[in-house]
């Protein structure tokens, strides 16, 4: 199987950029995949099929399973306040999304790859579950055997011109970021209508 071709073409039914190649062909082909481009992701359907697409894309950025998204919304909503603020706080504070957003990883892909076979520490411990809490300034740093790696030398040249989010202040020197606070919604690059999968999972 083809996984970056996988890849492209979830990009295109999904209307989002998951990795640097699909960003590219998308540029060349945005419309989704199928005859004549197929049908607009954003085009007017079903309710049930504007809010199940919505989950798909959160889904598809975090890379994580159906149970899980389940287990996060519902966790979500049980807690006081408003339940998108909370699914943020679990998706965000996952150890794989700030790997990802710091740019030490290229992609959520690599960045659940190089996890689990344990390139990474946080506050200087080694930690392979890709799933696991970061709490606020809690430090994710690569291994001293990991910098040497392609991967991470590659992460290092691209820190140079790729942006962070402001609740992660990384250092290029010593390819480790720190969470600063506990992220809101307005703060996350998410490309989600975020009430559409809570009311998904509400149903």
């Amino acid at each position: 199987m083809n996984t970056r071709g996988a890849k492209v073409r979830l990009s295109r039914q999904l209307g989002i950029q998951l990795t640097p190649k699909a960003a590219k062909v998308m540029e060349r082909r945005p419309n989704p995949p199928g005859q004549h481009g197929g049908a607009k992701t954003h085009a007017k359907g079903t309710e049930y099929k504007r809010h199940l697409i919505e989950k798909q894309r959160l889904r598809a950025q975090y890379n994580i399973e159906e149970k899980q998204m389940r287990n996060y919304v519902n966790m979500a909503m049980k807690r006081p306040g408003n339940p998108v603020d909370a699914l943020i706080e679990l998706l965000e504070t996952r150890m794989d999304a700030v790997v990802n957003r710091a740019g030490l990883a290229r992609t959520i892909y690599q960045a659940q790859q190089l996890i689990s076979h344990g390139h990474f520490l946080v506050n200087g411990k080694r930690v392979n579950m890709r799933s696991q809490r970061l709490r606020a300034n809690d430090v994710v740093s690569v291994s001293e055997k990991g910098r040497k790696m392609a991967p991470f030398i590659e992460a290092s040249e691209e820190m140079i011109t790729r942006p962070t989010v402001s609740y992660l202040e990384r250092s290029r020197e010593d390819m480790s970021v720190r969470l600063i606070h506990i992220p809101k919604p307005s703060d996350v690059p998410v490309l989600c209508d975020l009430p559409m999968v809570i009311e998904f999972y509400s149903r």
